[in-house]
């Protein structure tokens, strides 16, 4: 524990999270006060809290938040209880410069590790374990979430992910925010968000294999994707720690990491077999105005070859209008669609050059979408 927590601090020390959530640690009291004060709490920080422990579901390990207490203050909590280990949530609220008026946010960080394993029945206990949330959701109500852990999914077509991101209930779903979406393990095309393993070989302790696995997430609600109760998420912040796409089956550490300093990378490699997953979130203020979209939702399949794979989920049968766009706004393809109501795959053709260009997606009622694609030989 010792060494953990000396390269623990390593990474808390170089990224200075606001909001730290942990899958994996001791379900007692004594190692959540450990982390708090041997690794958040050093070198001159005083202000990191963690919220409350629970674990109803009789797990040996278990999910924590820890969160800067300058800007976020806790509220309440709620936990989910799964045949495998608890789902934790903890609502804080914005420690604004106008908290006395009265003008704060309010948001929801849930946790879950969710089942290990590739067996149908792992499978199916992941997808029961994310519809115990939802169910729960919907009894909550609608709100500012972010769902964050290890969730060991191999790929988007598990029903754990669509029913995440395709519930029937359209105001409980989350979206991915960076539209990672397709068959993750073990392909190369993905490299770029794999998370799991950060080591090509295992000691016993870590996990061995190379880095072919998307297993850690941060998906959010409609309300955070589209910024409309006050909090938003800057999805072109979102990245794996270090995760630079060159190291597909290697290590985080070989060949040598240039996305972060070597004791950063060091550090990765011999506290986890993952990689710690992050993203901006924005507050402000009520006054402003964001547009919403709600009817439908698109996901890329990113980067893009020689083909353009879409998903998109519809409220409604309806004609869409898709237009791509260069960098520089040049209009270059233009079509329509008849899309059915529910969950949709869409492939187009995509034979233009290798460069970023922009896809805008367009309903009958003018409701639109953009969504950057990446395009590469």
């Amino acid at each position: 524990m010792n060494d953990k927590d000396a390269n623990l601090k390593t990474i808390i020390d170089y990224v200075l999270p606001d909001v730290f959530s942990v899958c994996e640690i001791g379900s007692q009291t004594t190692y959540v006060n450990r982390l708090l004060n041997n690794v958040m709490n050093t070198n001159g920080r005083s202000y990191y809290a963690n919220c409350p422990l629970t674990n109803y579901s009789g797990s040996s390990i278990a999910n924590m938040l820890y969160y800067d207490s300058r800007k976020l203050a806790f509220y309440s909590h709620f936990y989910v209880t799964t045949s495998v280990r608890d789902i934790n949530a903890y609502k804080m609220y914005y420690k604004s410069d106008k908290l006395a008026q009265g003008d704060t946010a309010f948001i929801i960080f849930i946790i879950a590790h969710l089942k290990a394993g590739s067996y149908e029945s792992d499978i199916n206990a992941r997808k029961t374990q994310v519809e115990r949330l939802t169910t729960k959701l919907e009894q909550m109500g609608i709100d500012n979430y972010v769902f964050s852990g290890d969730f060991n999914l191999y790929k988007a077509s598990e029903p754990a992910y669509q029913h995440l991101l395709f519930n029937n209930n359209t105001a409980y779903r989350f979206i991915d925010p960076i539209d990672a979406y397709g068959e993750w393990n073990n392909n190369s095309k993905f490299a770029k968000v794999h998370t799991q393993s950060t080591h090509s070989s295992s000691n016993g302790c870590f996990a061995g294999g190379g880095l072919d696995d998307r297993f850690d997430f941060i998906l959010v609600s409609p309300t955070v994707y589209y910024g409309t109760k006050k909090v938003q998420v800057l999805s072109d912040t979102y990245n794996a720690l270090g995760q630079d796409g060159l190291r597909f089956n290697g290590s985080i550490i070989s060949p040598k990491n240039n996305l972060v300093p070597e004791k950063v990378s060091n550090a990765m490699y011999n506290l986890s077999d993952h990689l710690p997953v992050i993203c901006d979130i924005e507050f402000y203020s009520s006054n402003t105005i964001k547009e919403f979209s709600p009817s439908f939702f698109v996901n890329v399949e990113n980067p893009v070859k020689n083909e353009l794979n879409l998903h998109i989920y519809a409220e409604k049968d309806e004609v869409f209008t898709f237009e791509i766009f260069t960098i520089n706004g040049q209009k270059i393809a233009h079509f329509s669609e008849y899309i059915n109501a529910g969950s949709n795959n869409l492939s187009r053709s995509f034979d233009f050059a290798p460069s970023f260009y922009f896809l805008k997606i367009m309903n009958a009622e003018n409701e639109k979408i953009v969504k950057k694609l990446i395009k590469v030989k």
